[in-house]
């Protein structure tokens, strides 16, 4: 009959494994077990997890058809990491809950060894073992510019074997920017001058990799209807290509002109003047 926030549920969920802490939040937020599990699934389609089927909310050997995959596991960490919350809770070192009671706090200390004394630059992450998986472990950890996931499955030495992982590509790899965010240049002279991105893409790289990087811009033709406001605003997409393996696609937007009704009264008078 205890009540427990949804918030500390995962607080005691990521830094203790809480397996009960799961079936709640499973119960609560999907009405059901099987209804979360399915929210899971969809969920893993959405981002990409092609070789991932969750039978459970909590990953344990209760069933022959849970089954992910190292890349898997990755791509749901760097999907969860754009979460403020989440980055909040995976890189806390020890959280404090108040009883109900009122006797005594519940203190939570994160079982994330790598966080909590082994790596200065891990910033979260989640451990795990089950007889069938053994150990697992996905971390995260930044330097400078760089973010980067880790992930290990039946790995005995996971802890050293992150910390290697993380070193040799922070010393092999180096941010850069290969979309800029600023008007595109290109041969059409209904696009020049009015497409653009809206960020700066960045792509860690090595020195040998910057050369075999091509980029390349895929646009919509124009038709004669795209007059004045009337140009969709995506309309095409960017795209990395490292030794012909495509490795970013960003949205190419098209800044629309205004016109004369749309002008403010201001926009006109500066017109006049000039």
């Amino acid at each position: 009959g205890e009540k427990i926030s949804l918030e500390d549920l995962v607080y005691g969920l990521m830094l203790r494994s809480g397996n009960d802490a799961a079936v709640a939040i499973a119960e609560h937020v999907g009405g059901s077990k099987e209804g979360f599990v399915f929210l899971m699934n969809e969920k893993a389609k959405e981002i990409g997890m092609k070789n991932t089927h969750f039978a459970n909310p909590h990953g344990l050997d209760d069933s022959e058809k849970h089954r992910s995959t190292a890349y898997d596991m990755a791509l749901l960490t760097r999907y969860a990491m754009k979460n403020a919350k989440y980055r909040e809770i995976a890189g806390t070192k020890k959280h404090r809950v108040k009883d109900p009671s009122g006797e005594w706090d519940r203190i939570w200390h994160n079982k994330n060894r790598l966080l909590t004394e082994k790596y200065e630059y891990c910033t979260g992450g989640k451990t795990g073992y089950t007889k069938k998986a053994h150990r697992t472990l996905v971390t995260t950890a930044t330097k400078g510019d760089m973010d980067l996931i880790a992930v290990t499955l039946d790995a005995s030495d996971d802890w050293n074997d992150h910390i290697y992982m993380y070193e040799s590509s922070f010393e092999q790899y180096d941010p850069k920017v290969i979309l800029h965010k600023k008007a595109i240049k290109i041969n059409n002279s209904f696009y020049d001058g009015h497409i653009y991105l809206k960020r700066d893409v960045l792509f860690p790289l090595t020195k040998e990799e910057e050369e075999q990087l091509s980029i390349h811009y895929k646009l919509l033709k124009p038709k004669k209807s795209w007059k004045r406001g009337k140009v969709p605003e995506v309309v095409g997409q960017a795209e990395a290509f490292l030794n012909k393996e495509k490795v970013f696609t960003i949205p190419i937007y098209y800044k629309q002109e205004k016109n004369d009704e749309q002008k403010s009264l201001w926009e006109k008078w500066k017109e006049w003047w000039s």
